[in-house]
């Protein structure tokens, strides 16, 4: 067990070994850290969280010389809500906010600027870009791609290998800067395995794309739509739909 007193005070946890706490860390209690954990400065960390072997919290993000992400040099602290699970090798980048009982598997992403709601589970290599708002009680599984500036609302399902895109044109210039968007999937949405969504497209309330569509139009409230581009094929029917039945 170990005990501090610079930002964790009162604090009891549990520590495994090679683990870097900066100053300024606050850990709630009954918190589990593996092993060659790094938590940087000003993080927040609730009660009952398990953080695995390997896992990052706080890293600030870093500009490649050719990039055109702007990094700001003032930032909010990392929060990581109560009973929170993060898996092996998992990155979390400051000012994100993971809230109560989310799961994070083994080597997920999550970038600066994020917001992951309330008992959301990140499956296995999903990596969310920055300036995400992903809602409660979403499921985006293994090695999905969540788009910079997306937002997923509550009981967003999301299958394994689905891309996200915000960069309609790949242009040149920094004309396109003002046009990046990413995407919107309102509450119940589901999106199939291997699905490709465009830029700024919308997915409405408890619509539905089929695995292996590519995205090109808004998907209208309770429609199930599928192919290259996907077209509607038909309603989903109203016992499918969470808007019916609670």
């Amino acid at each position: 067990m170990s005990q501090h007193s610079q930002g964790e005070q009162h604090s009891v946890y549990k520590k495994g070994q090679n683990v870097v706490i900066e100053e300024g860390v606050q850990i709630g209690e009954n918190v589990v850290i593996g092993h060659h954990v790094i938590i940087y400065s000003g993080t927040i960390i609730g009660n009952d969280v398990v953080i695995q072997d390997h896992v990052i919290i706080g890293k600030k993000p870093v500009k490649a010389k050719n990039s055109i992400l702007n990094v700001s040099e003032k930032s909010s602290p990392t929060k990581i809500g109560n009973e929170v699970i993060i898996g092996s090798s998992s990155i979390i980048y400051q000012d994100s906010v993971i809230e109560e009982e989310v799961y994070i598997a083994d080597l997920a992403t999550i970038r600066e600027g994020v917001t992951v709601g309330k008992g959301t589970i990140v499956g296995r290599g999903v990596a969310i870009e920055n300036h995400c708002s992903i809602g409660q009680y979403c499921k985006l599984e293994t090695n999905s791609y969540i788009t910079a500036y997306s937002v997923l609302k509550n009981h967003v399902f999301i299958a394994p290998c689905v891309v996200t895109t915000n960069d309609q044109f790949m242009g040149r210039t920094k004309e396109r800067l003002k046009k990046i968007k990413g995407v919107t999937i309102e509450n119940g949405g589901r999106v199939g395995a291997n699905a490709v969504i465009l830029p700024g497209i919308i997915i409405e309330e408890e619509g539905v794309v089929a695995a292996g569509s590519i995205v090109t139009r808004d998907v209208k409230k309770g429609e199930l739509v599928m192919g290259v581009p996907a077209k509607k094929i038909r309603d989903v029917p109203l016992e499918q739909r969470r808007s019916e039945n609670n």
